[in-house]
């Protein structure tokens, strides 16, 4: 009988220990529209959210089809995040097809966005990442919605976010490292779509490209033919494709003009774990890094 009680005394001071400790939530099951959100989704949600992205590695976000899978993932998530501007038209289909009660969270919210003429239209970019100065936007807005469905783990999350905001304006710093001191005339390369808008506007280089903000819509002979006239008027010497999209037309205008090679460039989809662009963080340096290369060699 002493020994019952003795085993139970020292049991008790334990049993308040754990008591006392704050109660850890479940892990959150999150989806993330794309690669490039769930990865920053995953930076600010660190171990307390299981991140699943619809649209895989190398894939496109404009033209993507979703399955019957990505229907089921979605079903059962507890968050789910897009970036919004029009990016993900195929999103309410696959809502109603999934039976999804919840309402995405658009991170791209505050943004300062930019806005152009597309077949006659005015319509918003939705490219909005390549510039990290607007990434730091998105984590603010998964912070507030994580923090907002999972309040035990909000410290976890703000200290997350405050960490990898210091890591964006790292990478900012390093772009303008690169390419502020580049004369302005060589500040100019060829791409497959025009997805770079907010990059050109935070570091000054001039993209051009066949098609428009949608790897959906197919440029006409006239535009291509325009295209080719205006590289040739401002000498640009570097073309580069996406690994998100078919090649052939920026090698045809290129062929065309002349413009040199300049590789591959990460534009709205992450490479998978054995390419060179698996995060975001080494997406954009990548990206900073080819960019400013093909710019050097053609000074």
């Amino acid at each position: 009988m002493t020994s019952h009680r003795l085993l139970l005394s020292a049991a008790i001071p334990a049993l308040m220990a754990l008591s006392a400790m704050p109660a850890s939530a479940e892990t959150l099951k999150v989806v993330a529209s794309f690669t490039v959100l769930a990865d920053v989704v995953k930076q600010v949600g660190g171990e307390h959210v299981k991140v699943t992205s619809l649209v895989g590695p190398n894939g496109d976000p404009h033209e993507f089809e979703p399955s019957p899978a990505d229907a089921k993932n979605l079903n059962a998530a507890q968050v789910t995040f897009v970036s919004g501007e029009g990016l993900e038209g195929w999103m309410d289909r696959l809502i109603t097809a999934s039976g999804y009660k919840g309402k995405p969270v658009t991170v791209s919210e505050g943004i300062n966005t930019r806005t152009m003429e597309e077949d006659g239209e005015k319509i918003t970019d939705p490219h909005v990442w390549n510039s990290p100065v607007n990434v730091k936007i998105w984590v603010a807005n998964i912070e507030k919605a994580l923090s907002s469905a999972d309040p035990t783990d909000a410290a976890a999350f703000k200290a997350n976010a405050e960490k990898y905001t210091k890591t964006l304006d790292e990478l900012n710093a390093y772009a303008h490292a690169k390419f502020d001191k580049v004369a302005d005339d060589r500040r100019k390369v060829l791409t497959s779509h025009d997805a770079f808008g907010y990059f050109g506007r935070e570091y000054n280089v001039s993209f051009l490209a066949p098609l428009g903000l949608s790897t959906e819509s197919e440029a006409s002979a006239a535009d291509v033919a325009k295209l080719i006239e205006q590289i040739k008027g401002e000498h640009v010497k570097a073309y580069f494709f996406e690994n998100s999209n078919d090649p052939r037309l920026v090698k045809q205008v290129a062929k065309a003009t002349g413009a040199e090679p300049g590789g591959e460039l990460y534009v709205e989809s992450l490479s998978d774990a054995k390419g060179p662009a698996p995060t975001y963080e080494k997406m954009f340096k990548y990206n900073v890094d080819q960019l400013a290369a093909a710019m050097a060699k053609s000074s």
